[in-house]
Parts: structure tokens; C-alpha cells; sequence
């Protein structure tokens, strides 16, 4: 049966920098439908829907979605929302009166959740409807999938920075930590590893959410990189947890910022890196020690987009229409990767996506709990993309001192 009717995309959570090719690919790929009588986007997610914020992406020129489709950040602006139940039956109304019968939901874990209910109100009332969640997040997070749009960029700015960041501790000697996103997954800090050329460049050491973080064993592992190398760059998720599952913040101090949800606020504060750095110069005695959060840049950095990543999320978005429009069918889209290296796009039921976390497997995670593996190498070196840049160091040979002897 075709289905005849508006398609409405929303765009929630944390923004990347390729979402928006998701959205353009949608569009793009929804318009071609004679069946499709219009492309609405919501402006503000699930909030934009419950509110009638629908933006008329019918009407948008082909040319200036292409221009926004290599723009970072959502272009249909985001929400932190999480709708329940209540919320969603909201949701529902609205799009019957306005004659929905696609809705395309661009995000992680959580808008998977709601697309599945709000699916599900529309099967109750045998509304003809379909519902495609599209992936998309920088922590690399949804089970299943191989990866998500939105890592592999957000992936190559960590690389990137720790090149600089290398590069500096080089030329004037200390210790150096870096705090990089990541509640529950270790994906995106494990990223800071791409670069290393030499071999004492850093990251030397790597501290993520899947290992039990130790207070002890890091001052260790920290003296001993500093006594091999004279120096030490870390790279540390801001979701570390002691083996009780504690948030390694709450182990250092009382005094924490939460957010609107009562969750401990792991990112923007800088908090974890600064208790870290004291924790070195008091206990090691080491005076040059500096720390950085990297925040927001990761998300949307328009400098370090992957191609890769890019036309992944392009694709993804197309899919969707593909899914809903041609086959008739409802779900998430899933990456699997083939060969070495290509992709293809599976549906799964949204059941089997939604509320769930995946975890960094433990063969990308060294026995130490201190570094990642060539394993992981492997599997994200391609995501990053083409035109990685390469440091390089001077090789030329040492003139004879004249008034030292040399040793």
C-alpha cells in the first residue's frame, strides 16, 4: 500500500558535526516521493514537535541544503529532552493533525526509545505510520551498530589535538592530562591514540570508563612514563569510575556540579582534570603539570571533518527515506561494516537499539587498563578519513660542540 502524506524529521541530543547530512540526505531522498505531500523539520526535537515549530523544508532549495549539509551542529537546532510516555502521546497527537506518516528522528539511544513509542501509539490507534530512528552520536555508543555518524569526526578532532598537544609536551617537558567526552564509552578518548608516530609520542597513557580507575596505579604508570621519558601526555575520559563504579570526581572531592537531571556534570567544567593535575604535583612532586577539557570543540569542529564520516551520515539519512517510503517498514538503521573497509545499512526492530549502551570491547583495551590496542587502531583508523596529517621531526645530525665536551 502507499502510504500518501508529510514527512517530519527532528534532529535530538548532542549535535556533531555531520548530522546534518543525515537531515539533508532525508530530505533530499523524501522529495523525490510523488506519495510525499510535504518535508517538515522540527525545530527543537521532540520540543518543536509538541509545540508546532515545523520549518517547511519543501520549499528549501537544493543548493542552500547541500551548503547546510557540510555545516556542523543541527541546523534544525537540538533538545535535551527525554520524553516519557505522557510526552510522547503528545507527540502523536500533533502528528495526526497535521497528516505525519514519516518520521525520521536523528539521534542516540534515547531517541530511539521515543521513536518506539511513539510508533507504538501509532499502531494502538491503527494510524498508518512509519518510523525510522537514524543514528547518529559522537560516543559511538548504540549496540549493534559498527560505529555511528558523528564519531568519526569528532574521532579525528581528538586525533588532531593530540598531535598539538604531543608536539608541545615535546618542546618544553611535563606532564600533560586531556579530558575527553565520554560518560559511559571510551570510544572518542581511545581516538587520541590515532596519531602516534614515533615512538614515544603521546598519549602514553589512556584512562577509559570500561576499566576500573585507580588512584594509585596511575600515580605509578605516571612516574614511569616521566622516568622513561622525561615527560607524559594522558588521555583521560571524563567518565572514569572506581571499581565500585563511582565516579572518579566523587572520589577526589564533595564539591560537584549536577545537571538539569541530577546527573554528576563530567563535562565543561574542568573539574577532573585540575583534581588529577593536583593530585600529580602533590604526590609525585612534579611542578610543570597542565590540563585541558577539550569540550564542545569536539562536537562540531568544522575544521576536522571526516569524509568518511560525511557521506556515512549522507547515506544514512537516505536510508531512511529509503526504508520507510519504498519498504514500507519501521526501525533503526544499522552500520555494518564489510570487508576492509566498506559499509552496509541493515534495519533493525527500534526495540533492539533503544535505552541500550555498547562498550568499548576489551580486545581494544590493553591488560594494564592504561592504553588501547592495535585491535582498536584497526577498526578506527578508517573512520577518520583521508588527508590525516602527519608531524614530522628534524633528522639532521648534531654540529661538535666546541666548548663542552661531548659525552
Amino acid at each position: 500500500m502507499e502510504l500518501k502524506g508529510k514527512v517530519l524529521i527532528a534532529q535530538g541530543g548532542g549535535p556533531t558535526a555531520v548530522i546534518n547530512q543525515s537531515l539533508v540526505g532525508a530530505v533530499l531522498e523524501s522529495r523525490k516521493f510523488p506519495q510525499i505531500t510535504k518535508v517538515y523539520g522540527a525545530i527543537n526535537g521532540v520540543e518543536g514537535i509538541i509545540n508546532e515549530r515545523f520549518m517547511d523544508l519543501t520549499r528549501e532549495t537544493t543548493h542552500n541544503l547541500e551548503q547546510v549539509g557540510i555545516t556542523p551542529a543541527s541546523a534544525l537546532l537540538s533538545t535535551r529532552i527525554k520524553p516519557d510516555e505522557a510526552y510522547c502521546k503528545e507527540i502523536f497527537k500533533v502528528l495526526k493533525a497535521h497528516d505525519v506518516r514519516y518520521f525520521f528522528y536523528i539521534g542516540g539511544n534515547d531517541s530511539a526509545d521515543t521513536v518506539r513509542i511513539v510508533n507504538e501509539n501509532a499502531k494502538q490507534s491503527e494510524y498508518e505510520f512509519r518510523a525510522i530512528h537514524i543514528p547518529k552520536t559522537i560516543d559511538n555508543d548504540l549496540v549493534i551498530n559498527d560505529h555511528t555518524p558523528g564519531y568519526g569526526s569528532a574521532a579525528r578532532y581528538v586525533a588532531e589535538a593530540f598531535i598539538g598537544i604531543n608536539l608541545d609536551n615535546r618542546a618544553l617537558q611535563g606532564v600533560y592530562i586531556g579530558v575527553v567526552m565520554g560518560r559511559h564509552a571510551g570510544f572518542l578518548t581511545a581516538a587520541s591514540s590515532l596519531a602516534k608516530k614515533y615512538p614515544d609520542d603521546g598519549p602514553h597513557l589512556i584512562y577509559l570508563p570500561e576499566r576500573p580507575f585507580d588512584v594509585d596505579e596511575f600515580l605509578l604508570d605516571v612516574k614511569g612514563v616521566y622516568e622513561k621519558f622525561g615527560r607524559c601526555v594522558i588521555a583521560v575520559s571524563e567518565g572514569i569510575k572506581d571499581k565500585n563504579g563511582k565516579p572518579i570526581m566523587l572520589s577526589l572531592t564533595d564539591d560537584i556540579e549536577t545537571d538539569a537531571h541530577g546527573n554528576v556534570q563530567l563535562s565543561g567544567s574542568g573539574q577532573l582534570g585540575d583534581m588529577l593535575s593536583d593530585l600529580i604535583k602533590s604526590k609525585l612532586n612534579y611542578t610543570r603539570v597542565r590540563s585541558d577539557t577539550l569540550g564542545y570543540t569536539q562536537r562540531n569542529f568544522i575544521g576536522a571533518i571526516s569524509d568518511v564520516d560525511s557521506h556515512e551520515a549522507r547515506e544514512v539519512g537516505e536510508k531512511a527515506a529509503q526504508f520507510a517510503i519504498w519498504d514500507n517498514v519501521d526501525g533503526s538503521i544499522v552500520l555494518e561494516r564489510t570487508g576492509d573497509y566498506s559499509i552496509n545499512y541493515h534495519l533493525y526492530p527500534l526495540k533492539d537499539i533503544a535505552g541500550k549502551t555498547k562498550y568499548m570491547p576489551d580486545e581494544f583495551i590493553n591488560l594494564a587498563g592504561n592504553n588501547v590496542t592495535d585491535d582498536f587502531y584497526k577498526y578506527a583508523r578508517p573512520l577518520i578519513g583521508s588527508g590525516f596529517p602527519q608531524p614530522h621531526r628534524l633528522r639532521a645530525p648534531m654540529a661538535k660542540r666546541l666548548l663542552h665536551d661531548d659525552e
